[in-house]
């Protein structure tokens, strides 16, 4: 097979299925999504690793977001500037093209194949391999790589144990299942050094991180008798801390670490009018249901959205579609 694909039409696919095309393709750059976490990362650069390990070429497309957390798990795959004309281009972990970097943005039309676990994936690319059973796109890498004859190497298991660990935090939200801890038995078989992983990931913490999250915390708001919980990050918050990326990984689930809290709400400051959202919930409610209300989307634990207006108007329209969702049940949100 060459590296053009007749089919012009979106249509899903199986993990088989991708497996056979994936081992069809001689170049392969795949594509990661803003504000790249651990498992669109882990995702690419197993993917590329076991490409590789069958003789193909395969690359990681730069991507200008990824922090310094986890370049590592990536440098030895990137491909700085545009994927060439012959080449094969497959997103991992992106639910839709609208969450790719604008750098992207010209290749859009030319992406085969999407692998992802989102439920409100929008369905891009001509085929889509979209598990939302699973609980992290790392998963499905490590279904597709199996089943294309990959040997589980050190260097495709420890992208992949990134992907699992950090889309479950660490094994700890309800998206983790009997599958995902044997996928990390499995990767956790090879000799890789998860503990390291999982110091580095999920403990160590820089003194611009605290500062953050004591301005942060600082300014919470507590709604629906302490169910609800708001919190803000502004521009000016972290100037004072000169915080970044990096630093404020994955604060967005800061609100809900407080007990008795269900709904926590992260309004992240952007620019002048302009907040990105973030919602972690329990079980009892669901996070993309709320972020829906809102042109977003996500899983039903963990949700963004955007929103446009200052801090007051934001805060409202927030409020409103915590409300809305909770509305069937006989509960409203309240100060």
């Amino acid at each position: 097979m060459s590296n053009t694909d007749a089919d012009t039409a979106y249509r899903m696919i199986t993990v088989a299925e991708a497996a056979e095309r994936l081992a069809a393709m001689d170049t392969v750059f795949v594509l990661t999504h803003q504000r790249p976490d651990g498992d669109t990362l882990g995702s690419a650069a197993a993917l590329c690793a076991g490409l590789r390990s069958l003789g193909k070429t395969a690359y990681v497309l730069e991507n200008p977001e990824v922090t310094a957390r986890y370049a590592p798990y990536v440098a030895d795959y990137l491909w700085p500037g545009a994927p060439p004309e012959t080449a094969v281009l497959v997103a991992v972990d992106v639910a839709s093209p609208t969450l790719l970097p604008k750098i992207y943005e010209s290749w859009e039309n030319r992406i085969a194949l999407v692998i992802d676990h989102h439920e409100t994936n929008s369905g891009f690319g001509r085929l889509g391999c979209v598990l939302p059973g699973r609980a992290s796109t790392g998963e499905i890498i490590f279904e597709v790589l199996e089943i294309m004859g990959v040997a589980l190497t050190q260097a495709v298991a420890l992208p992949l144990y990134l992907a699992v660990s950090t889309d479950t935090g660490c094994f700890r939200y309800s998206n983790t299942t009997a599958r995902t801890h044997r996928v990390a038995a499995a990767l956790i078989d090879t000799g890789i050094p998860f503990a390291t992983v999982n110091l580095e990931v999920f403990e160590i913490k820089s003194r611009r991180r605290f500062q953050t999250e004591a301005l942060v915390l600082g300014e919470i708001e507590f709604f629906d008798e302490g169910a609800t919980a708001f919190c803000y990050l502004t521009l000016e918050m972290l100037a004072k801390t000169q915080a970044d990326e990096d630093d404020i990984d994955n604060i967005s689930a800061l609100p809900r670490k407080m007990e008795g809290v269900e709904i926590g709400v992260t309004l992240r400051e952007q620019a002048a009018d302009l907040w990105k959202i973030s919602v972690r919930t329990s079980q009892r409610w669901e996070a993309n249901r709320i972020c829906a209300l809102l042109g977003g989307g996500g899983h039903p634990r963990a949700g963004g959205c955007q929103c446009s207006g200052d801090r007051a108007e934001v805060r409202r329209q927030m409020l409103a579609a915590v409300a809305e969702v909770k509305a069937p049940h006989g509960r409203d949100s309240g100060h």
